[in-house]
C-alpha cells in the first residue's frame, strides 16, 4: 500500500469499523511521524502502520511508532525477529505478513501476536513460492496456533467468507482500498486498477524483490530484460529509484510501477472507503446467514 495508504484512508478505515493501516515504506520518518498524528486526530478508534523490515528508514520508523504509541504493527517483508520483541516490549500487538507456512512458524516462534498469509494473488510485493491464498491460508493455520489474518484477491464479503471457512480468522485487504476516494495514489492510477481485466496482472522481478504489477510499458521493459537474461544489476538499473512513486503517486502510466492485485479484475469503481467496509461487512453477514450449518 505504498503511495496509497496515508492517514486518510487510514482514518477512514478505522472509522468505518475495520482496522487503518499506514503504508509507511514509502515515507520519511518525519513524514510518518506527521502521518500518524494526523491518523491520532482524525479517528478516536485504533489503526496501525505497516512495517516493511527492508525499507531504508526501518529503524527509525520503529522508533516514531513507539514514540506516538502506536498500538499494532504488521511488519513484513524480512525478518520478523528484527523488531517484535523491542515493538512488543513497549506494549505494541505486532503482526507479521507471510507467503509460506514455515515463515509463519518462525513468526509465531519468535512472538508476534498474529500472521497474515498473503496469497501470490497479492499485489505488490510477494512470495517467491506462487502459492495462492485458497491453498496457503489452511496450510498457516494448521502450522501455528496463533491467529491467522488472510489476504491476497480479497475484495468481497464472499472472499471474505471463503477465507474465514478456510480458517482464518479475519482479512487484510489492499488492492480494494487502492481504488478508492481516500487513497493517496494518483487519480490516473486509480482509473487504471479499475480498468484491469483478468490477466493484466504479472507477478515479476523475481530475481530482486517478486512483485505483482499491471502490464505496461515498464512491466514490457523488465520482461525484454529477463528474457535476455539480464543481469540483477541490469534489474536493477531498470527499475532505478522512485519507479513506484512514478507510477501510482505522480500517475505515469507508461514508465511507472504499477503495483496491484490480481482482484482489481473485480473492481469497476472508486467508492469511499466506508462504502467498501460497509458493503463488505453486509455481503459477509448475508453470506453467513446463506450457509447451511456444518
Amino acid at each position: 500500500m505504498v503511495w496509497a495508504s496515508g492517514w486518510r484512508l487510514a482514518s477512514a478505515v478505522s472509522n468505518a469499523g475495520g482496522l487503518g493501516l499506514i503504508g509507511s515504506g514509502s515515507m520519511y520518518p518525519d513524514v510518518l511521524k506527521e502521518h500518524i498524528q494526523k491518523c491520532k486526530a482524525a479517528t478516536n478508534k485504533p489503526f496501525g502502520v505497516n512495517l516493511p523490515i527492508f525499507c531504508p528508514s526501518a529503524k527509525e520508523h520503529v522508533e516514531t511508532i513507539m514514540r506516538e504509541k502506536v498500538p499494532i504493527v504488521f511488519t513484513s517483508a524480512g525478518n520478523p525477529s528484527t523488531y517484535t520483541k523491542q515493538l512488543k516490549d513497549a506494549g505494541i500487538k505486532v503482526v507479521h505478513v507471510v507467503s509460506s507456512s514455515k515463515f509463519a512458524t518462525k513468526a509465531s516462534e519468535v512472538g508476534c501476536d498474529a500472521i497474515v498469509a498473503e496469497g501470490f494473488e497479492a499485489g505488490g510485493h510477494n512470495g517467491r513460492e506462487e502459492t495462492t491464498t485458497m491453498v496457503l491460508v489452511p496450510l498457516v493455520c494448521d502450522a501455528v496456533s496463533i491467529p491467522v489474518i488472510a489476504a491476497g484477491g480479497i475484495a468481497t464479503g464472499r472472499q471474505m467468507a471463503a477465507a474465514f471457512m478456510l480458517g482464518a480468522e479475519g482479512v487484510q485487504i489492499g488492492s480494494r482500498f487502492v481504488a478508492c476516494i481516500e487513497a493517496s495514489a494518483h487519480d490516473n492510477f486509480k482509473r487504471a486498477v479499475i480498468n484491469v481485466k483478468e490477466g493484466d496482472t504479472q507477478l515479476t522481478l523475481k530475481q530482486l524483490t517478486p512483485v505483482r504489477l499491471i502490464k505496461n510499458k515498464f512491466y514490457n521493459q523488465v520482461q525484454d530484460a529477463k528474457n535476455r537474461c539480464a543481469t540483477i544489476q541490469e534489474l536493477q538499473q531498470l527499475l532505478g529509484h522512485g519507479r513506484a512513486k512514478l507510477g501510482m503517486f505522480e500517475g505515469e502510466l507508461n514508465e511507472g510501477e504499477l503495483e496491484i492485485g490480481q482482484v482489481a479484475a473485480m473492481l469497476s469503481h472508486i467508492p469511499s472507503a466506508q462504502e467498501i467496509v460497509q458493503n463488505l461487512w453486509e455481503d459477509f453477514s448475508n453470506i453467513l446467514q446463506q450457509t447451511p450449518p456444518i
